[in-house]
């Protein structure tokens, strides 16, 4: 089941996917930690970059501390992204993703993400810049159509073979559902069977269950997990050694979760700076606290709190082992 891109080899294909505002470096570098595999950064916008790059600003994603991270661009121009891929692989990423999924409003009002997909000369012509600019492998990612009377993902994955794309991710949804009603896995087996490249099937990958289901319905070659890891960092390790063996590895006690919530926070905050830290934590630790006692209680507290040390005294609240004689009970 496994797939090689460049050196690299992935088996089995259980991928972190890049998901704007959440798998920033803390998130992907915990998920690595736990025992994850490939991870993906957030989308980045080539337009952007470059202008950052040009004025020295810092950038984001530190690629070479992240070995080996994927780097997804979004962009309409093949030129920019060609140069914004060439940046990225100076800066040591391993692999350049290409997004024509994204279906949030001001990506797409951008002609960028899965605006692309209703441009299929200007999708390809992105793709033969950006893997002619760098001696890395490149891949992609997209959904199924724009919507239900243009599903063109076979046609978009036979032109992304033949511009070189080595690897090849569909999300089973349009852009019209965005993240309305239900991955279409099924749909997906078009794509894998359109093409000699390997392809991932993503899109509602929340259990073990959900994996081995959206395996068999779409003869893909491998896994992308996104909303099922948010809050469960240690879920893509759980995928990785179902895969491999058909092990089941149980989530962590809440007296463990305690210690993976305060590290992810202690490491949110040193990356961002307390103040902005502090904000962009709230959501994770909401989704840390589903399931648990007090969960409502705990969101609530920890959405107003801007003393560090308090929200630390509320994590260590939640997940303290009287919790986990509670859950048990």
């Amino acid at each position: 089941m496994g797939i090689s891109l460049g050196p690299h080899w992935f088996d089995p294909p259980v991928i972190l996917a890049p998901m704007s505002g959440v798998t920033d470096q803390p998130f992907r570098q915990l998920v690595r930690r736990l025992g994850g595999g490939l991870v993906v950064s957030e989308m980045i916008a080539s337009h952007e970059q470059i202008r950052a790059a040009r004025t020295c600003v810092r950038s984001s994603t530190d690629c070479r501390i992240e070995h080996p991270l994927s780097v997804q661009l979004a962009g309409y121009d093949p030129e920019a992204m060609a140069e914004a891929a060439r940046l990225n692989a100076d800066r040591g990423a391993a692999i350049i993703d290409i997004n024509f999924g994204c279906p949030a409003k001001k990506v797409v009002n951008r002609a960028c993400g899965s605006a692309l997909m209703r441009d299929l000369p200007t999708a390809a012509a992105i793709m033969e810049a950006v893997v002619k600019a760098v001696d890395l492998p490149v891949t992609m990612k997209m959904r199924t159509g724009w919507d239900a009377e243009n599903r063109n993902a076979p046609e978009l994955a036979r032109i992304a073979e033949a511009a070189g794309i080595r690897m090849i991710t569909v999300h089973g949804r349009t852009r019209a559902q965005r993240y309305a009603g239900q991955a279409d896995w099924a749909f997906v087996r078009r794509v894998r069977q359109s093409v000699s490249v390997p392809v991932i099937v993503n899109g509602d990958i929340r259990s073990l269950e959900d994996i081995t289901a959206a395996l068999d319905a779409s003869r893909a070659d491998g896994v992308m997990i996104g909303r099922g890891a948010q809050g469960r960092p240690w879920f893509i390790a759980q995928a990785l050694a179902y895969l491999r063996s058909g092990r089941r590895l149980a989530d962590p006690p809440p007296v463990h979760r305690r210690s993976i919530v305060l590290s992810h926070y202690n490491a949110m905050l040193s990356h961002y700076g307390t103040e902005r830290g502090v904000r962009i934590a709230r959501k994770h630790l909401g989704w840390y606290a589903a399931g648990l006692p007090g969960a409502a209680a705990f969101r609530r507290a920890v959405s107003t709190l801007t003393d560090p040390d308090a929200v630390r005294a509320r994590i260590a609240q939640a997940f303290s082992p009287s919790v986990a004689v509670a859950e048990a009970a």
